[in-house]
Formats: structure tokens, C-alpha cells, sequence
């Protein structure tokens, strides 16, 4: 069951491969207090002590590897960070909580920036999404303010100036609106900083709303709530694998669909008893929201 370390640090989420194999040339890593050699494979217990730099560094047992994907509703006003000095909210705060492992965000979305945002804990699998080599689709809804002709729009497409080079819309679509506040929707293939945002200013139009809607073939979750996730069934989790050519899982933490189909029976006769036993006086008061 031992590994290749660097395998079990990608995994967890301390870089890329190619980058903990420098780290590890570098003899910066110590497994169980000797110092790390690029081709070293470790089988990782509760009594296995990594570190990098000298610092101990989180990962998972071995046989307790099981590759999860969240999709989470990521709300405006959020920062894409695990902390912030100012305690402003992270996307961070609403995930379910792990014991022995911990959640991967793949890339970012700008604060003012909302939809569909993927963790895992399979940091390999967030490395390689997230590398622009594998060209994975993203499609955003945006709203823009100001004058939109078709010399504008030619020009996105086509591909303009940014300080970091150049860039272009993959595709480009109206979607609706009124006036000057207009509704389209682009793809791109990259994540680079506020490259949305940047490519709208450089042809003078600013952007009121951004949402990502998709990435790659996976959806935003009709009906998931602004601040809510749902684990990602096998099927899904490895069309993702499948893109970035790494190897299918075969197992799921998500319960068996007949399970799944108990508890949330079970979910709904617990609400319908509780709803009976309320007096009248509660039930004619307006529902709470979360």
C-alpha cells in the first residue's frame, strides 16, 4: 500500500507533483525524521510524521485515500482564502468539516464574484484542473454597464491586450437585457486573475454581475442555495478525473442511492411530524429562511 511521496503530498494538497519533487530534491522533506529522497514511497499511518520545512504537514492514511469533490454555491462577498486577519467570511466556513484530511479549493473567484466554485480533497486533482495546460471550460453569466457594439465584441473574441498578454473569449453569447445593462455569456479556457473583469474594461464596458455557471461539463446545481455545496456523485468526480488524465476512483463517500433515498425520506417524515405537532398560533407564522 506505500506510495510515492510525492504522490501522497500532492494528494494532500502541499503543491504539484513536479513541485514537491523540486522541494524534495531540495531536501527540504523528512519523513519520520530522516531527510526525503526523490523515489522514496511511504505508507502512511496515524504515527507517520512528515515535514517540510520542519514544520509537520497534514495527510491522509494510506488506505483512507478516497478522492471527494464539492460544488459549492459560492455567494458575493466571500473571500477564497482559509483565513483573514480582518474576519471577513471565507469560502471556507461553510464546508463540512474533516477530521483527517481537508478540503482543496480549485482556483479562485474574485470577492464580488459568485456561482460555482469545486474543493476536493485530492490536491493532485486540483493541481492538474487548475494547471492551464488541461484548457478546462469555464462559462460565466455576466452583466455588463455601458455601450456594447459589434466592433466591441469582435474584439473579445478575437483577443485583446492585458498587462499579463494577451486574451480572448472562447465564445461569446447574449443572453438578454435592457438598456444599457446587458446580459452575456462567455467561456474560457484559463483562470487567470479577474480576466473576466479586465477583458470587459479593455474595450470599455464594466462588469455589474459576474457568475460562473459551469465548469467543464458540470452545471450549477439547479436549486442549490447562494452558500450551499452537494458532494459530487462517482460519475461526475471522474469525468473530472478523466480530464486531467488521472486514474477513476471506485469508491464514493456519498451513501448508496437507496440509502440516499432513506435518509431523505426519513428527512421529510421528521418535517411533516414536526409541522403536526406545531400549535396553530406557530404554523400561521411566516417560514425562516436557512
Amino acid at each position: 500500500m506505500s506510495e510515492k511521496l510525492q504522490k501522497v503530498l500532492a494528494r494532500a494538497g502541499h503543491g504539484s507533483r513536479r513541485e514537491i519533487e523540486g522541494i524534495i530534491q531540495a531536501g527540504r522533506v523528512s519523513v519520520d525524521g530522516k531527510i526525503a529522497t526523490l523515489g522514496d514511497r511511504v505508507e502512511v499511518t496515524k504515527a507517520t510524521r512528515i515535514r517540510i520545512d520542519g514544520h509537520v504537514v497534514s495527510v491522509k492514511e494510506t488506505e483512507e485515500a478516497v478522492c471527494r469533490v464539492l460544488i459549492y454555491y459560492k455567494p458575493e462577498g466571500e473571500l477564497c482564502t482559509r483565513s483573514d486577519p480582518d474576519g471577513r467570511p471565507t469560502v471556507f466556513d461553510r464546508l463540512p468539516k474533516m477530521r483527517d484530511s481537508r478540503w482543496v479549493a480549485v482556483g479562485r473567484l474574485d470577492v464580488n464574484t459568485s456561482g460555482l466554485l469545486l474543493f476536493t480533497t485530492d490536491g493532485e486533482l486540483a493541481n492538474r484542473l487548475m494547471h492551464p495546460s488541461h484548457e478546462v471550460e469555464r462559462e460565466y453569466a455576466v452583466r455588463v454597464f455601458g455601450e456594447v457594439d459589434e466592433d466591441k465584441l469582435k474584439l473579445l473574441t478575437k483577443g485583446v491586450q492585458l498587462d499579463d498578454g494577451p486574451a480572448s473569449f472562447c465564445t461569446l453569447k447574449y443572453s438578454g437585457g435592457e438598456g444599457l445593462n446587458q446580459w452575456y455569456n462567455v467561456t474560457l479556457t484559463e483562470g487567470r486573475n479577474r480576466e473576466v473583469r479586465r477583458l470587459w474594461e479593455a474595450v470599455g464596458v464594466q462588469v455589474s454581475r459576474l457568475i460562473r455557471v459551469r465548469y467543464g461539463d458540470i452545471p450549477l446545481p439547479k436549486g442549490l442555495p447562494r452558500g450551499g455545496w452537494t458532494e459530487m456523485p462517482l460519475e461526475q468526480l471522474n469525468y473530472l478525473r478523466e480530464l486531467v488524465q488521472l486514474p477513476a476512483e471506485t469508491t464514493s463517500k456519498l451513501p448508496v442511492e437507496r440509502e440516499r433515498r432513506r435518509v431523505k425520506a426519513n428527512q421529510i417524515r421528521r418535517a411533516v411530524k414536526s409541522h403536526g405537532q406545531a400549535g396553530p398560533a406557530r404554523r400561521s407564522a411566516p417560514k425562516r429562511n436557512g
